[in-house]
């Protein structure tokens, strides 16, 4: 979860046995993938231990969610998309990827909910006048900030790059 979900609340410990079931502490009863998805979507922090070694099995539990939801309906990544993040494991990239799909996936969820706030007193009618009205407005600056962090990105990486070949007595 995200330091600022597990900052305001404790988290809610799942302890994973064996035998692969998952037993929520809090309730004192065995729950599925898809409770710990429902609380997920509560903004509920969870965090998932195994049950004898005390291991932070979080992240497998929520790759294991989006991979049965990718799996039951309308995928939300495609091929390319996937092909594409492999492609930044072991890359220079791969330490700045996590943050910057944080950063923008928040900023699309900010969005959403402040579209969703001034959405409210629309008919459907003025939805759609609403959406045709704004959609390259909108999504023109939904993207703008990635190019600025990718444009800070690259500036970082050339000065460290500038950095390390300094040490070597090299210019570039």
């Amino acid at each position: 979860m995200s330091s600022s979900a597990t900052s305001a609340a404790p988290a809610r410990v799942i302890k994973k046995y064996p035998n692969r079931r998952l037993y929520d502490t809090v309730t004192s009863s065995y729950v599925t993938l898809a409770e710990i998805k429902r609380l997920v979507m509560q903004h509920e922090p969870v965090l998932v231990r195994d049950a004898k070694t005390g291991e932070d099995l979080t992240r497998s539990i929520l790759l294991q969610i989006i991979l049965e939801e990718e799996a039951a309906g309308v995928p939300m990544f495609s091929e390319a998309l996937l092909a594409n993040l492999i492609r930044f494991y072991g890359h220079a990239m791969q330490g700045y990827m996590g943050p910057f799909l944080e950063k923008q996936l928040q900023l699309l969820a900010d969005w959403q909910i402040r579209l969703g706030e001034q959405a409210k007193p629309l008919t459907p009618e003025a939805w759609g006048q609403f959406m045709q009205q704004w959609q390259s407005q909108l999504l023109g600056g939904l993207f703008t900030p990635s190019a600025n962090v990718m444009g800070q990105m690259q500036e970082h990486m050339q000065k460290n790059t500038e950095q390390m070949l300094g040490v070597f007595g090299l210019k570039t």
